[in-house]
């Protein structure tokens, strides 16, 4: 898991696709990378890492499912009206990219979120300057409801809010 975030936070859009930094990151002790793995393993039903491995045994890409309950405080700062999954840390290595893992990845997590943690909306954000990433999360299905949030440290960005609500 800490090698794949690694990788991530080396990303030439690392900067629009994550929180955090390569810098922060690495320097983080193996407790939490630890912590954070069992926080995300299967049979969790709050927060659900689905990762794909190459036939090496390496990770080459994930995405991390958070169900948000109804009545928390959500991203944009009000209440959540409803039970919702809020798609983070999406990631696959540039050799890996093209080969329809993504897809993958989201259909897999969709489906986690539809069946497992029982939600009907499906939300993500993303950086008003990553068009690639926008583009995918279109064809996938999102849309954007039209919510922003600032993008710390650059009063100049927003981070678009996409949903999805179950079929």
């Amino acid at each position: 898991m800490k090698e794949l975030r690694l990788a991530a936070l080396r990303d030439p859009v690392a900067h629009l696709a994550f929180l955090e930094t390569y810098e922060d990151a690495v320097g983080r002790p193996d407790s939490f990378w630890q912590e954070r793995a069992a926080g995300a393993a299967e049979g969790v039903l709050e927060r659900q890492q689905i990762v794909v491995e190459a036939p090496d045994g390496r990770w080459v890409g994930s995405v991390v499912v958070l169900v948000e309950e109804a009545g928390e405080k959500g991203a944009l700062g009000g209440v959540n009206e409803e039970r919702q999954a809020h798609l983070v840390a999406v990631y696959v290595r540039p050799e890996a990219r093209g080969q329809g893992l993504t897809e993958w990845l989201f259909a897999y997590a969709l489906d986690w979120a539809w069946e497992v943690a029982g939600v009907e909306r499906v939300r993500l954000f993303v950086h008003s300057r990553n068009a690639r990433a926008e583009g995918f999360y279109r064809k996938m299905g999102f849309v954007p409801t039209g919510e922003t949030l600032p993008v710390e440290g650059d009063p100049t960005a927003r981070e678009l809010e996409f949903v999805l609500k179950r079929p």
